[in-house]
């Protein structure tokens, strides 16, 4: 099978389940990376590696309550330059798997570049709904700006990132009614990068993650970026590995276009040579093209 072929010989309903799709099978296929990268394992290891020598070489302060519950929690990693940018990550895992601190690598390339680095934890499907975990990404954005000073950082300066789930959070984010609901600035973010990201969560419903994500209509309809307005103009890069899914890719380029249509400044590239995993390699060391857009976005 080619690396973007759907299967051709599954039984199909007549019902359509879900855009083009008539099988789980199908779905699965295109949202299910571990079927595209033969070596995920290898590569989802190196995260923890990785995460486990920068949590090792950095100076960091770990599992910083944002909220309530124990799973409310962040990792900052200080810039030694006084007051200053700070870039958000959420980690990815499907809303289900993963933390916090397996992504702590991220850290290292947005430190080398003079920016601090917060990395937030929140609690996981099937324990809580996909939008309270939604609700937590932005209280842990609310936390972060008005701490800011407390940890060396500068709350004018900050920006956001998402691998994958991490990535429909950050899409969500775009949504929030910060002076509303928090009191905040809506430019309180200056610039956004979903990573692999999810924006309709259509799909889900009939995917192999539905037992986690126990997934209703109403709660597509209330957390698919792709159908909620944004807030404010904050620009976004939209970044998918040229080696992912045709859907992946889709899912990325209708919201660029959705957004462009908002009057949201939006851009979406296909990065040669990665794949949905080996993409946020490009924190590490010195930082690539993700780091360089961010310092932009932090000037």
């Amino acid at each position: 099978m080619k690396k973007f072929d759907r299967p051709r010989n599954l039984q199909r309903t007549s019902k359509m389940l879900y855009h083009s799709f008539f099988t789980q099978e199908e779905i699965d296929q295109e949202y299910n990376p571990r079927f595209i990268v033969e070596n995920s394992d290898e590569l989802i290891q190196s995260y923890l590696t990785e995460s486990e020598r920068v949590s090792g070489e950095y100076p960091n302060i770990p599992r910083i309550s944002y909220g309530s519950s124990a799973e409310e929690t962040l990792d900052i990693f200080s810039s030694e330059i006084p007051a200053s940018p700070i870039h958000i990550f959420f980690h990815g895992g499907y809303w289900h798997s993963m933390s916090s601190r397996d992504f702590a690598f991220v850290a290292e390339g947005l430190l080398r570049n003079g920016i601090t680095a917060v990395l937030i934890n929140y609690a996981l499907c099937p324990k809580v709904t996909i939008s309270e975990i939604v609700r937590q990404a932005r209280a842990a954005v609310a936390w972060t700006y008005r701490n800011a000073m407390t940890f060396g950082g500068n709350p004018e300066q900050i920006t956001v990132s998402g691998h994958s789930a991490g990535g429909h959070l950050t899409g969500m984010l775009l949504s929030t009614k910060w002076e509303k609901e928090y009191g905040l600035a809506s430019d309180i973010i200056k610039g956004m990068l979903p990573i692999s990201g999810l924006f309709d969560l259509g799909a889900f419903q009939f995917s192999w993650l539905q037992p986690k994500l126990q997934l209703s209509p109403e709660l597509v309809s209330a957390n698919s970026p792709l159908l909620l307005k944004p807030t404010s103009k904050t620009p976004v890069l939209l970044a998918v590995g040229a080696d992912e899914s045709l859907e992946f890719h889709r899912q990325s380029q209708e919201y660029c276009t959705f957004l462009e249509k908002q009057g949201v400044p939006a851009k979406y590239i296909s990065v040669q040579r990665k794949n949905h995993f080996n993409i946020i390699h490009d924190f590490l060391g010195d930082g690539g093209l993700f780091c360089r857009q961010i310092s932009e976005w932090s000037c």
